[in-house]
Parts: structure tokens; sequence; C-alpha cells
């Protein structure tokens, strides 16, 4: 479980390292806002393009060997980056640097469900968000020890994704078999399965890439300093690392599925209470509490996906969470954006909470059917 949990932790450093140090270049080179936007958006678009194809390729290849060699993949992808520091050249090797990168995500995650005692999966669970969510942030601290000059930032990019490779090669046999139990399942096919966690995933992702793509336009909005915003920012990602461990033992004494709407609910509270307290000091501990419960809709679904399935259906139905994250990722901006031009400032939580109110309503209403 360690090395599992390492190989996720060590691609999320890479991965937080590429979006800050490649925009710090663009910006260098005088490339507007919104070619580099599109720019860090290829990223993304490679997750959901290569998440169809992972089962099948897993399956037929092996996953170590499969884990390895878009570990490989990656940092050969990277180091060409490295080496052209051109816009338009960029884009497709970001969208080829998503498309390799995923898989190591998917498939160690994969593996993480399969080999958790189901008695702890809530705590494990918990405990593996809690450390990627590190390691999301470890990736732009560190370019304050290796600046974003020339290749020493790459040198450590493609380092971290080669150590992947590595940590897979020394725990895989160890580990056992991938189950593969039951009919071939394709990531389609899993969206008839499993609708409501989709869709939760996807209200997940919007959730954390709108608050992080936007707060600062809504802070500035409502007349707070830039070093003010940034430190509630901080204190929302620092929410999302320290809660998830609570939250995975509140799943294994009340159940993830009640969990799952005890987040909801938090989460729309907090949009609510935002516009009136945000000049109060009680917008710090509402922000640490919304970072958590953001983030714990997406671990709720990890515990559930493991609990409900297994064998080529589990492969599957991670490819179809990273493939559903990508989507809300990029569709939760564009749309609270426009809610924030037509209606003001406050469309931002406004917007969050009309999507949390009908997640809210779909698992309000399976747990009646229930």
């Amino acid at each position: 479980m360690a090395g599992i949990i390492a190989t996720v932790t060590v691609f999320a450093v890479a991965q937080g390292l590429t979006y800050p140090l490649l925009s710090f270049i663009l910006e260098r080179q005088g490339t507007t806002p919104g070619l580099i936007g599109l720019s860090a958006a290829m990223t993304p678009l490679g997750f959901i393009v290569s998440a169809p194809f992972i089962p099948a390729l897993a399956r037929r290849m092996g996953t170590a060997r499969f884990t390895v060699l878009c570990s490989i993949l990656a940092a050969t992808t990277l180091a060409a980056i490295g080496g052209t520091q051109d816009v338009w050249t960029w884009m497709p090797l970001r969208f080829l640097l998503g498309f390799f990168a995923n898989p190591l995500y998917v498939i160690s995650e994969t593996w993480l469900i399969s080999i958790t005692p189901a008695q702890r999966r809530g705590r494990i669970m918990g405990l593996y968000s809690s450390i990627v969510s590190g390691g999301f942030a470890i990736g732009p601290l560190s370019l304050g020890l290796v600046g974003t000059q020339g290749w020493p930032p790459f040198i450590f990019g493609i380092a971290a994704f080669l150590l992947c490779g590595l940590i897979v090669l020394a725990v895989v046999p160890r580990l056992p078999k991938m189950p593969h139990e039951g009919e071939a399942t394709s990531v389609g096919r899993f969206f008839a399965l499993a609708p409501l966690l989709l869709f939760a995933v996807f209200a997940a992702a919007a959730f954390e890439q709108t608050l992080l793509s936007l707060f600062a336009v809504y802070g500035a909005a409502l007349g707070s300093a830039e070093e003010h915003i940034a430190s509630l920012i901080a204190c929302f990602i620092a929410g999302n690392a320290v809660l998830q461990i609570l939250l995975g033992r509140l799943a294994e004494r009340f159940g993830s599925k009640h969990t799952m709407l005890f987040c909801a609910l938090a989460y729309l509270v907090c949009c609510l209470l935002l516009p009136l307290i945000f000049h109060s000091w009680l917008i710090w501990p509402l922000v640490f509490v919304w970072g958590g419960v953001s983030f714990g809709i997406y671990t709720m679904a990890l515990i559930q996906l493991g609990e409900d399935f297994t064998g080529q259906a589990l492969i599957a139905g991670n490819a179809a969470f990273a493939l559903v994250w990508g989507i809300g990722g990029i569709v939760g901006s564009p749309a609270a954006g426009l809610a924030m031009q037509l209606i003001g400032h406050q469309g931002l939580p406004f917007s969050l909470a009309f999507l949390c109110f009908i997640l809210t309503l779909f698992l309000v209403a399976q747990r009646r059917r229930a």
C-alpha cells in the first residue's frame, strides 16, 4: 500500500510542478492569458481521451508493464517540452503528457482499492487522498528550490515520472495479480452501471477546479488583497488534505453513501454562507471545511467504487472517474465564469450551490429508493 500511494504521490508532484512551471515560462515569453489557458487545457484533455483506452491496454499488456511504459513515455514527453519552449509545439506535447500520465493514476488507484481491506477502506482511502493532495501542493512549492529557468525544473519532473516506474517495479512482485474476474467492462458501459457515482465525481471536480480558478476573481471583486485571497486558497487546500482521514473514518462508521450526502450538504451550506461572512474571521474555518468536504465527495466516491465493483469493472470505473474528473474540471470554470458575468461576482457561490443542490437531490432520491 505504501508503495502504491508513493507512486501516485510522486505522480501528483510531477503534475503539480508542470502547470505553474509552463505558465511562468509562457508568461515570460509574452503569451496571452487566453493562449496560456488553452495550453494548460491540453493536459486534462489528454486525460479525457486516454481514459477509454486504459482498461483494454492494461488487460492486453499487463498492468505493471503498461504502467512502467507510461512512466517512461511521460518522462520522455516532458523532456521534449523542456527542449522546445514553443507554445504551439507544446499543445500536442501537453496533450500527450496527459495521455501518458493518466494511466499511472488510474492503475495505481485500482491496485490500492483492490488490496485495501474492506473494514479499513475508509481510513486508508482518506489517508491516500490526503497524501496525494499534499503531493499536488509540493509540486508548485518545489519550484522555489529548483527555480523556473532552464533545465533544473524539467529534470526534477522527469525524475519524478521515472521514479513512478521504479516504484512500480519494486512493489509489483508483492502485489496480488490484478483481478480479471467478470467480463471486460468498457468505460462507456460503466456510465450505465454507476451514473450517480460519476455525477458525484463530475461535481467534485467542478467544485475544486472552479474555486481554484475563480476565487481570486471573486475576492478581488469584494476588495480583498491578493495576499489575503492567496491565504484563503491555501486554507482551502489545507482543509482538502487534512480532513480526508476524518471523513474516511466517518465512512467506516456511517457508510460512504451517508457520508457523501453529509459532504454535499456541508458544501451547500458553505456556498450559501460565503457571501454573508466573507469579511468576517469566520471565513477561515468555513474555507477550511469547504476544502475538506469538496474533495471528500471524491473520496467517498472512491470508497463506494471499491465497495460495489471488482475486477475489470473496477479498472473501467477508475478510468471513467479520470474521464469525468477531466470533464468536470474543463466545464466547471467556464460555466461559473459565465454565471459571474451574467449576475455579478456572487454568481460563483450561487452556481456552485446550484450544482451541489442537484447532487444532493440525487443522493437523497437514491437513499429513499434504497
